[in-house]
């Protein structure tokens, strides 16, 4: 009986899963971490030495409080200039007081010095650095998340993290760059079993890790990014969670990836995260919808998380999303076929 279910599943693949790419992008289509098209030029012309299409953009940024948009375009350069720290210099030598410069330069610095196994004196070099970033865009939420990464690498107090997180929330109350940096130090200290009053984990029903992520999602407008936060948080959590919290951060984050297009860049690494949560749930049908919905833009997180190679485990993990839906589906379909009606002599 067990050898018979076994040969079944496995025709049941062999029937339909070529049937399910329908919808799929092809494999060499998929891209990690693409630019979009307003970063692309601007990286372009960054590799070229040119810094003036990147200030425009991120000054564009500033001017029009697009604080999201500042923040990913400001991760992405910065994790450019790591490498090409001339770039920088230049920029910062023809302009050495503008905002988007010394953002740059601060998080260059942080993001430098959490890569480094001794983090410590680093991170507290960097610490004038966010503050003459933040100084020089009074309004401007971004550098008070590269604050925040810093303070978790220094397992900083929770006073101290209130305060950064203050700061933070009064310049952009929803931001979500800031959420999810606010929920990686959390996780962090969790993680290490820390606790008001003793020492252990955190029962999931006052873990502060996910009522951060659970809170955040209530308080923001439908379609929000931040509606995502509760699936990271589960994500990240070290320890076994209720499947109905895991269902409910899901089903949460399906609502929201519901409101945007496929293909979508916007909702990428939340679509990313949220179908890895489905994975890890066996929500298979939805997973695959979701994969759908994803297109192109496979993203480094949450994947990187589990491999060394994110785009490799993202279209690996497709694949086997498809082959598991397959399994499920009938051998073969019963044809319905609809009775004439019978007439009546006149």
């Amino acid at each position: 009986m067990v050898y018979l279910r076994a040969l079944t599943s496995t025709a049941r693949m062999i029937r339909h899963t070529s049937r399910l790419a329908a919808g799929l992008v092809p494999d060499d289509h998929v891209v990690l971490d693409a630019p979009g098209e307003q970063l692309a030029p601007v990286l372009s012309a960054a590799g070229l030495g040119d810094h003036r299409p990147a200030a425009a953009l991120l000054a564009a940024t500033r001017e029009g409080g697009e604080w999201e948009n500042r923040d990913r375009f400001a991760t992405a350069l910065a994790r450019f200039a790591q490498s090409r720290s001339r770039w920088l210099d230049q920029w910062l030598s023809a302009a050495p007081y503008d905002p988007d410069a010394l953002l740059l330069r601060a998080a260059v610095a942080v993001r430098g010095a959490l890569r480094r196994t001794v983090r410590e004196e680093p991170l507290r070099a960097a610490g004038p650095l966010v503050r003459e970033a933040a100084e020089a865009a009074p309004h401007d939420p971004v550098p008070w998340r590269v604050a925040l990464d810093r303070l978790r690498g220094l397992r900083a107090s929770a006073a101290d993290f209130t305060d950064c997180w203050e700061e933070a929330t009064r310049r952009s109350p929803h931001h979500h760059g800031c959420h999810t940096a606010a929920l990686r130090h959390l996780t962090a200290r969790c993680g290490a079993g820390h606790r008001s009053g003793g020492t252990g984990a955190w029962p999931p029903e006052a873990d502060p890790c996910l009522r951060f992520a659970e809170r955040a999602a209530a308080d923001a407008l439908p379609g929000s990014l931040l509606r995502s936060l509760p699936a990271q948080a589960v994500l990240d959590h070290p320890g076994p969670l209720p499947g109905s919290r895991l269902d409910a951060a899901a089903d949460l984050a399906i609502e929201m990836s519901d409101r945007y297009p496929a293909g979508d860049p916007w909702p990428a690494q939340a679509r990313n995260v949220l179908v890895h949560l489905l994975i890890v749930r066996g929500r298979w049908e939805e997973a695959l919808r979701q994969f759908r919905l994803i297109g192109p833009h496979a993203t480094a997180f949450p994947w990187n998380t589990v491999s060394d190679d994110p785009l490799g485990q993202f279209l690996e993990m497709r694949d086997g999303t498809r082959i598991q839906v397959a399994s499920t589906m009938p051998l073969w379909r019963r044809t319905q076929r609809t009775a004439r009606p019978a007439t009546r002599g006149r």
